[in-house]
């Protein structure tokens, strides 16, 4: 009952898990986080509170910091339906083209609206899960209408909820599929291209922060810092060479995983 009153406070979780394609009830997904956040701040709060305890800290350092890993715990916990399914929709935009495509292919050479489905679920990638869902909706006694409607709405991806939707309009209103279909596989087309020349006008921006931050600088900084400390009493200990170093390695990283985070999710 206490969960179920936590869902108060997260409005947008079931349809989260259905994006993400979680078989599991909003309450017992959250009584699954809390059990493992509670796990996890048991075993930093013992650490932290032999930190305290060594550093002469008061308490209250400690009970506010218990406090925060826990709150901060449990809403990454409950974001990891979000991360999920924007991974899915990642992995689905990269296809989404092919797939709409290869189900066009089948329709310009005559085979049925269900058939070319039925083929698109047997294909290769991350979108025949999703023709799959409709084919088995249709085997159960579903309409193919309300089959199309049904994924289009647990679709993480925009971009496929526009191919399911044209089809969807189409078959509402009695018209040919493919002429709707074309129309979006080339508004997504276009919307890729310009998607590939944002990313070709911001790489050259990064890559030279990048050299400039992560290349040129710490090597002047180095080396200054070298020849200074020559006129100075003062010594380079293993463990200051060791914090350089990782310094640098998370910076490195940094700049991969922002080089990763614009890179655009396309594959025309």
């Amino acid at each position: 009952m206490t969960f179920r009153y936590l869902l108060r406070f997260f409005p947008a979780l079931p349809n989260q898990l259905k994006l993400a394609h979680m078989n599991v009830a909003p309450d017992v997904f959250l009584k699954k986080i809390f059990r493992k956040v509670v796990l996890v701040t048991l075993m930093l709060g013992l650490l932290f509170a032999m930190l305290v305890d060594r550093m002469g800290w008061p308490w209250i350092v400690f009970f506010v910091g218990v406090f925060l890993v826990f709150v901060f715990g449990f809403w990454f916990g409950s974001k990891q339906p979000v991360i999920i399914a924007h991974r899915r929709a990642i992995d689905i935009d990269r296809e989404v083209l092919f797939a709409g495509r290869y189900i066009l292919i089948k329709l310009h050479s005559g085979k049925p609206l269900v058939n070319a489905l039925t083929e698109a679920a047997h294909s290769y990638g991350v979108a025949n899960k999703y023709f799959a869902e409709i084919i088995k909706d249709i085997e159960i006694g579903t309409s193919l209408e309300d089959a199309i409607e049904h994924a289009m709405n647990n679709s993480p991806s925009l971009a496929f909820r526009k191919i399911l939707f044209q089809i969807h309009n189409a078959l509402q209103l009695g018209i040919d599929v493919t002429q709707s279909l074309e129309a979006v596989l080339e508004e997504i087309t276009e919307d890729q291209l310009l998607q590939i020349k944002r990313y070709g006008k911001k790489l050259p921006s990064v890559t030279l922060l990048f050299m400039v931050v992560a290349v040129v600088m710490p090597s002047l900084g180095m080396t200054i810092a070298t020849v200074l400390l020559t006129f100075t009493n003062i010594t380079m200990t293993l463990t200051s060479y060791l914090v350089a170093i990782l310094f640098l390695v998370f910076l490195n990283f940094m700049f991969i995983t922002m080089f990763k985070g614009i890179r655009p999710k396309v594959n025309i």
